[in-house]
C-alpha cells in the first residue's frame, strides 16, 4: 500500500529553517494573520461558515466523516458543516436538486457518474439538468460482486461465465433472476454489467437488474430477493459474516485502482463560494491523508461504525479497509493490495483524472444512458474541476501532486484496454452492448 510520506502542511524542520532565515519572524506573523489556527482570515476566508453535504453509509464516505470528527472543516473556517446521512442514492439525487436553500444538500459523497447524469438531466425529474462539479475522488477499489449461497458450489470468481448456465436454468424453470445494484448508470451498475458481460451474460436480456439502497442489500439477499449484487463496503463483508452469500470478486480485481465515489457539488454553489469550496477540499483531502495511514484504520472503523454514522459493527468494516478479504466459502486472503485507497502517495488516488470520467461516460453510452453522439470531452471538461483540486493541494503543501488530465491506458481483468484518447475504439470492440456506433 502506498503510504504518505509528507505532511499536508510544511513540516517542523521546514518551519525551523524558515525561522532562522532573514525576515522569517515577519513572514510567520503574516502567515498567522492570513491563516489563524489553520483557517482562512476574516474577510479573506470562506463566504459561509458551512453547508450540508450528504453521504450514504459506505466506507468510502469516511474522509467526509473524519473531516467532521477531527475538526478539519472548522480548521479551515467552516465550523457549521453538516454531514447528513441519506437513505438512498435516489434520495441523494432529490436532495441535491433541492439544494440547501430548499432544505436539501449542496453536495456530498456520490457515485462518480452521477455528475454526468445530473448535469445532463438524464436521471433528474422532468430531465431538468442540474449542473454539477466533480471536485475530488474519494477512493479507489474495495467494492465487491456478491453472489447468493445458492450458487456457492459453482467456480465463479472474476470469471462470471459459470453463472450463465445456472441463470438460464433458473429462468427456464419460470423463476426470476435478479441482480441488484445501487443506482442506474452508477458505478455499481457499471461494475456488475462489465463483469457479467465479460462472462457472456447480457445484463439486459439474460437477467433483471433491480435497484436496492446499499444498507438494504444484505437483508434483501437474506430473504431471496436477488441472486447477486454489487455494492460498496461494509455490506459485502457483512454478507459473508452472516453466511448469506459470498464475494465472487472485489472490484479491484476487475479493474485495479478504479475510481469509485467522489465529492461532488452543485456548480452554482461552488461558483458562488470559491473560498468555501477550497476550504471543503482542503479539509476532506487532509482527512484522506489520515484515512490512508494503516495505523489509523482501527480508529476509522470505530468512528464510522458509530450509531450516528453507519451503525455497523467494527468487524464488518475493519478487514477490507486493511486489505484482508474474507471471500466466504472458506477463502480468506490477508494483506492484499485490494484495500480501499483514499490518497495514495502524492494524492493520485484523490485526484479527479479526466481520463477516468471519459471511461464512465463511454460505459454509459455502452448501456444506452447516453447517445453515442454525446460530446464526451465537452461533458468531462464542463464537470471535472481538477483545477480546484490542484489549487487546494498547493495550499496544503502537497509535494509532487498530479497535474495532468490522463492516467493513461487502463487495463481490465479480461485483457480489454481503454485508451481515453480513443474511447470509441474501446466501445466498438465490446461484444455485448446497447450502443450502435
Amino acid at each position: 500500500m502506498s503510504k504518505t510520506t509528507h505532511s499536508p502542511v510544511s513540516g517542523a524542520l521546514s518551519r525551523r529553517r524558515l525561522l532562522k532565515s532573514t525576515g522569517a519572524v515577519a513572514l510567520m506573523s503574516m502567515a498567522k494573520a492570513a491563516f489563524p489556527s489553520g483557517a482562512f482570515a476574516q474577510g479573506a476566508g470562506p463566504e459561509v461558515k458551512g453547508t450540508k453535504l450528504g453521504y450514504i453509509a459506505l466506507t468510502d464516505a469516511a474522509p467526509m466523516i473524519i473531516a467532521k470528527e477531527k475538526g478539519l472543516y472548522a480548521k479551515y473556517g467552516l465550523p457549521d458543516m453538516d454531514i447528513s446521512k441519506q437513505a438512498s442514492w435516489g434520495a441523494t439525487r432529490d436532495n441535491m436538486a433541492l439544494g440547501t436553500k430548499a432544505n436539501g444538500i449542496d453536495g456530498g459523497h456520490i457515485l462518480r457518474p452521477k455528475t454526468h447524469l445530473y448535469t445532463t438531466g438524464k436521471v433528474m425529474q422532468n430531465n431538468q439538468p442540474l449542473p454539477m462539479y466533480t471536485l475530488l475522488n474519494l477512493n479507489e477499489d474495495c467494492q465487491a460482486l456478491s453472489v447468493s449461497n445458492e450458487y456457492k458450489d459453482l467456480p465463479v470468481g472474476t470469471d462470471a461465465s459459470p453463472l450463465k448456465e445456472a441463470f438460464a436454468k433458473k429462468k427456464a424453470a419460470g423463476k426470476d433472476v435478479k441482480v441488484a445494484m445501487t443506482f442506474p448508470g452508477g458505478t455499481h451498475d457499471l461494475w456488475i454489467r462489465y463483469w457479467l458481460a465479460a462472462g457472456g451474460i447480457d445484463p439486459d436480456k439474460d437477467i433483471s437488474t433491480i435497484v436496492v439502497p446499499p444498507p438494504q442489500m444484505v437483508a434483501n439477499m437474506k430473504v431471496g430477493n436477488m441472486d447477486a449484487f454489487c455494492v460498496g463496503e461494509p455490506w459485502n463483508e457483512q454478507l459473508v459474516n452472516q453466511n448469506i452469500g459470498f464475494t465472487a470478486a472485489t472490484t479491484g480485481e476487475i479493474w485495479f485502482r478504479h475510481p469509485e465515489k467522489i465529492l461532488g457539488m452543485r456548480a452554482d454553489w461552488v461558483d458562488a463560494n470559491p473560498r468555501a469550496t477550497q476550504a471543503i477540499l482542503m479539509a476532506v483531502m487532509e482527512a484522506q491523508i489520515w484515512c490512508e495511514k494503516m495505523e489509523n484504520k482501527q480508529e476509522m472503523a470505530e468512528i464510522i461504525g458509530r450509531r450516528q454514522w453507519f451503525n455497523v459493527p467494527v468487524p464488518d468494516i475493519i478487514g477490507r479497509i486493511k486489505g484482508d478479504i474474507n471471500y466466504g466459502r472458506g477463502k480468506v486472503v490477508k494483506g492484499t493490495n485490494l484495500l480501499m485507497k483514499y490518497w495514495g502517495q502524492n494524492g493520485e488516488s484523490s485526484y479527479p483524472w479526466k481520463s477516468l470520467d471519459t471511461w464512465f461516460v463511454t460505459e454509459n453510452i455502452r448501456w444506452g444512458k447516453f447517445e453515442p453522439t454525446i460530446d464526451i470531452k465537452g461533458l468531462v471538461d464542463k464537470t471535472n474541476r481538477s483545477d480546484l483540486w490542484q489549487a487546494a493541494a498547493k495550499q496544503l503543501g502537497v509535494v509532487g501532486y498530479p497535474t495532468g488530465d490522463s492516467r493513461g491506458v487502463e487495463t481490465f481483468f479480461d485483457g480489454v484496454k481503454f485508451d481515453p484518447a480513443n474511447p470509441m475504439a474501446y466501445l466498438n470492440a465490446l461484444k455485448i452492448k446497447r450502443a450502435v456506433g
